[in-house]
């Protein structure tokens, strides 16, 4: 009985500090569009940031909690990347109303790889940013 209980003590503390340490994580993606995107999207992802009324929203871009949902239940990962990127525009996609963060993220990347001892490739960098931002948007669908 003694070593049931023991054990169980056991998993219940592994438990707590898995949890502990996955909220000690930097959470990339969620900072980022925090720091960038709910101005206009929303905290929510549903198109109520203060900014949101500059964006013309003839393609329903604003609210981007239902992007999943247009797209036939499946997160439409390739063009929200390429959304996020900007560099890459594509004429059927329509006007483009939101910072092309691509070149934002290049020249911050390319800064800091400049004055790091350590190189690195700084496109690739970018991709990451870019990648947990789309991560973070994917978190954010209506379910």
């Amino acid at each position: 009985m003694n070593r049931t209980r023991t054990a169980i003590a056991i998993a219940c503390a592994a438990a707590v500090c898995g949890l502990a340490s996955a909220a000690d994580k930097p959470d990339f993606g969620k900072r980022e569009f925090e720091s960038n995107c709910a101005v206009c999207h929303g905290k929510s992802g549903k198109g109520d940031g203060p900014y949101a009324g500059m964006i013309a929203d003839n393609q329903g871009g604003s609210d981007i909690t239902q992007l999943s949902k247009k797209n036939g239940g499946v997160f439409p990962i390739y063009k929200v990347t390429q959304t996020i990127d900007g560099r890459f525009q594509v004429k059927a996609h329509g006007p483009r109303d939101m910072p092309i963060w691509g070149d934002d993220y290049l020249a911050t990347a390319r800064q800091s790889a400049a004055s790091s001892e350590s190189p690195f490739d700084a496109e690739a960098l970018v991709t990451y940013k870019i990648y947990a931002l789309a991560e973070y948007v994917y978190r954010l669908q209506a379910r």
